[in-house]
């Protein structure tokens, strides 16, 4: 536990108000989205920047270590204080946009700011944030930074890392530090903001971001194509990138995925099919979409696609995009526990990448359905095992490591958007060499000495 003294320094700094170590916030800030606990010894809230500085100058000095948590949304472990210590914890105070600049089109916000409650504020300026986690209405932007997270608009407007151009943060010894301009270009120095980003705490605490924005697209469409097999779908994923028309979104959903859904909510998916694509274009002009889109049904209709359906209004859009939104929840049919990755491989390894989580499948007489945002190469594979069963859950550990090196062999990477954290952290050494993963420690140590700031992640010490 923390000494005595540490507790009455942090009360003394913050106020009792934003100073906890009892039970009630011990659990509720032990755990994320990977459902593993470990509990810190106290959770302070920051209430501005200098405060972050002060904190993390005292834990520097004292050996106490820190983790900066956002909403614990992630799915890697990101966020949990499995070494103890302290969770920063940043939703109460640290949550404002301070600022929308609507000449130079950039936002600059707090880390504690929740995704999707700025989308809503540019928006209703006319300006746009694209990057949309699933988790955008409770994750946030800090977290989104740190984890570098993407969404299924990624295939057309990129990931978090393509809209932050700068950052404030604290380094472990309490410096504050400015990385990045708000310019359009910046090319002065080493690109410290490109290292914090997807850094998963582990470099310094971000306390501001600026980010920048687009003019928000008029209107959108949705259409639905349906595929015999996964191949031909995926085989239509990158013939469609390459069309020269890019798709907001290219989300995808196998056949165990389609079935899953359809036992848990009844829309009537056509459990038959191979394959199912959703997609989304955008644009100002009506007779621009419907180009997009006529594009699209060719392409999709090359590759083996029976039916093409245009949601005709936001309704039947809703409807077509239901079985790709619920889709990860529906998979508890196949078992108690799953195993989800978000691996990554270029868009034209997807058939073949496919292919081989089904081999994977057959030799281990499990089931991994996927799903995903295939219009960038990234595929939610997911291992389903009965997690009261030890023998099951090792067997889909094997797995797992055999769905990573299928991927690496195929030029792909560990992950997407969920990051390394602590559940990728074994599988470092397979994506990267003894030379990457000396230099990772490196910067790791040349930021973090004292190795006080969200340890044992990303495979480093």
């Amino acid at each position: 536990m923390l000494a005595s003294g540490a507790i009455d320094f942090f009360t003394n700094l913050l106020g009792q108000e934003n100073v906890y170590s009892d039970k009630a916030h011990l659990i509720a800030y032990s755990y994320d989205a990977t459902r593993e606990r470990f509990e810190p010894e106290a959770v302070l809230f920051p209430r501005h920047e200098q405060d972050v500085s002060d904190i993390l100058k005292y834990c520097n000095e004292h050996r106490i270590v820190i983790v900066p948590r956002g909403a614990g949304s992630g799915f890697t472990g990101g966020a949990l204080p499995s070494s103890g210590g302290i969770v920063l914890a940043f939703e109460k105070h640290m949550n404002k946009i301070l600022e929308i600049d609507m000449q130079n089109m950039v936002a600059i916000v707090q880390p504690g700011v929740v995704n999707m409650e700025l989308q809503r504020a540019v928006e209703e300026v006319g300006l746009f944030y694209p990057p949309d986690p699933a988790s955008q209405e409770y994750s946030t932007i800090g977290g989104n930074v740190n984890e570098n997270a993407g969404g299924m608009r990624a295939a057309k407007y990129g990931i978090t890392k393509d809209y932050v151009m700068a950052m404030r943060a604290v380094l472990p010894n309490g410096d504050i530090i400015k990385a990045g301009k708000r310019t359009i270009k910046d090319v002065a120095g080493y690109n410290i903001t490109g290292i914090l980003i997807a850094s998963e705490g582990t470099l310094a605490v971000t306390t501001e971001v600026t980010l920048k924005l687009l003019s928000k697209p008029k209107m959108t469409k949705t259409a639905m194509g349906i595929f015999p097999t996964v191949h031909t779908a995926m085989e239509a994923v990158y013939k469609t990138m390459a069309s020269g028309v890019t798709p907001v979104a290219m989300e995808f959903l196998d056949n165990l995925t389609i079935r899953s859904v359809e036992q848990v909510y009844h829309k009537g998916l056509p459990t038959e099919a191979g394959a199912i694509l959703v997609t989304d274009v955008d644009g100002n002009l009506e007779e621009d979409l419907d180009f997009q889109l006529s594009i699209i049904q060719k392409v999709f209709q090359e590759n083996g696609c029976s039916e093409f359906k245009i949601a005709q209004n936001k309704q039947e859009a809703s409807d077509l995009w239901f079985a790709r939104r619920n889709a990860s929840q529906s998979l508890s049919v196949y078992g108690s526990k799953k195993i989800n990755e978000d691996v990554t491989v270029p868009r034209s390894a997807l058939p073949e990448l496919l292919e081989k989580f089904d081999a994977i499948a057959k030799k281990y007489n499990i089931n991994i359905p996927c799903f995903g945002h295939t219009g960038d190469g990234n595929v939610h594979t997911n291992v389903m095992v009965d997690g009261k069963d030890p023998e099951q859950v090792k067997i889909g550990y094997e797995a797992i490591r055999e769905v990573f090196q299928a991927t690496i062999d195929l030029g792909g990477t560990l992950s997407g958007e969920h990051g390394i954290g602590l559940a990728k952290a074994p599988y470092m050494s397979m994506a990267f060499t003894p030379e990457e993963m000396a230099l990772f420690q490196s910067i790791k140590r040349a930021f973090d000495p004292n190795n006080i700031l969200n340890p044992s992640k990303m495979g480093l010490e």
